[in-house]
């Protein structure tokens, strides 16, 4: 990688527009987990040691450039000043004449944090005049958001060619690591994959199938698969138009003789106050929600993390955050750290909730590596060159 922030760049009182990845989970106004934050740490003291004036930009959740309340920023500012024990300063406005004129008056090694960049409407389209008129207010850029670096953004990919772009230090540990574990993948290689849309990955799905020995759908995404391979599921989360999808997915695994694998028992509930129970597929009433996988999906799981030597996780098994339905999870991570401890496999996880499961779960040291990215973790592993990447490098 080239172009890496270092020691050796002269940045004293330079305007350094720093992007980084703070869509954090927030509930009732209280971030509930926060290590995507605590990435950028090492960058932004690099950035106060050497005196830059630095401005955040980032995102929160999908506005679609509209200003949405529940979406700002300003909880953020207020965490990453409490983690740094130094004032971070919050600009509240979207990006306009004043903006400029506002950052201009910080001081050398002073952080201004601005609002969420997708409140402004030629961001996620990568409108040049917004690209241009963002890179306006500052002297140098800098990506440290290696979770975003799949997307074509003006704040991603559009800023660079209007100003000198460097990566962070965040962004080139996650690249390194990820390649130096491709590189030394080992077979055979299985796949956890969950979420809630499998349209949304289909692709990924597809060229991962080519590499890939075993792929286990959980989550939202193998009520999905039940619903499409003539399963009942109940009054549980799925895609509708996913029939075509499913079909293919299905067939290349065939072609490519990848074993994909799906739950055949869940933990049902008639709503999420009570307590779950364990059902097969073929018992699942109208009323039921799907909520977890069952015990003979986490033993059939355990066989094949254990006939694994690299297991890639992605997306938790279930609604983990409710303790009525997170066995599922916290069994897959206890699997996979006592293999990565016992026969030193590679393991790699990656994705906001799977990370926020590793950390309630206290199994942040069990992986070789854990990405925070979800998205771009999984497109890097397919062999894409990423926007974000690609502009700089």
């Amino acid at each position: 990688m080239n172009n890496i922030l270092d020691q050796n760049l002269m940045l004293k009182g330079k305007k350094v527009l720093l992007r980084v990845d703070l869509n954090v989970p927030i509930k009732n106004g209280a971030i509930t987990e926060s290590s995507r934050i605590e990435k950028i740490i090492p960058t932004i003291k690099l950035l106060i040691e050497k005196e830059a004036k630095i401005i955040i930009l980032s995102h929160i959740g999908r506005p679609k450039g509209k200003v949405v309340s529940e979406m700002s920023l300003e909880p953020i500012s207020k965490k990453l000043a409490d983690l740094l024990n130094k004032e971070v300063l919050f600009n509240k406005n979207i990006i306009n004449e004043n903006t400029l004129s506002e950052i201009n008056k910080i001081s050398n090694g002073s952080i201004m944090m601005l609002e969420n960049i997708r409140f402004n409407e030629g961001e996620e389209s990568n409108d040049s005049k917004f690209s241009k008129k963002i890179s306006s207010l500052g002297d140098i850029y800098i990506n440290d958001a290696f979770s975003c670096s799949h997307r074509a953004h003006s704040s991603i990919e559009g800023i660079t060619k209007y100003i000198p772009s460097y990566f962070g230090l965040q962004i080139a540990e996650e690249i390194n690591a990820l390649k130096k574990i491709t590189a030394e993948i080992k077979k055979p290689v299985s796949l956890i994959i969950g979420g809630t849309k499998i349209s949304t990955k289909i692709k990924i799905i597809n060229n991962l199938i080519k590499k890939f020995d075993h792929i286990i759908i959980v989550g939202g995404m193998a009520n999905t698969m039940l619903k499409h391979t003539g399963s009942k599921v109940g009054k549980s989360i799925y895609e509708r138009d996913c029939g075509v999808l499913i079909k293919e997915i299905l067939e290349n695994s065939k072609k490519y003789n990848c074993k994909i694998t799906y739950p055949v028992d869940v933990v049902v509930s008639k709503n999420l106050e009570n307590v779950g129970k364990n059902k097969e597929i073929k018992e699942i009433e109208e009323d039921d929600m799907i909520l977890d996988i069952g015990p003979k999906t986490i033993s059939s799981i355990k066989t094949i993390i254990n006939n694994s030597n690299t297991i890639l996780w992605n997306g938790p098994a279930g609604y983990f955050e409710n303790p009525n339905f997170q066995n599922g999870t916290k069994k897959i991570l206890e699997i996979i750290s006592q293999k990565t401890a016992n026969d030193n496999i590679f393991s790699v996880a990656g994705g906001g909730e799977t990370v926020a499961a590793i950390n309630k779960f206290k199994k942040i040291d069990s992986f070789t590596f854990v990405s925070t990215a979800g998205g771009a973790f999984l497109e890097f592993l397919e062999g894409k060159t990423l926007p974000g990447i690609k502009a700089i490098n």
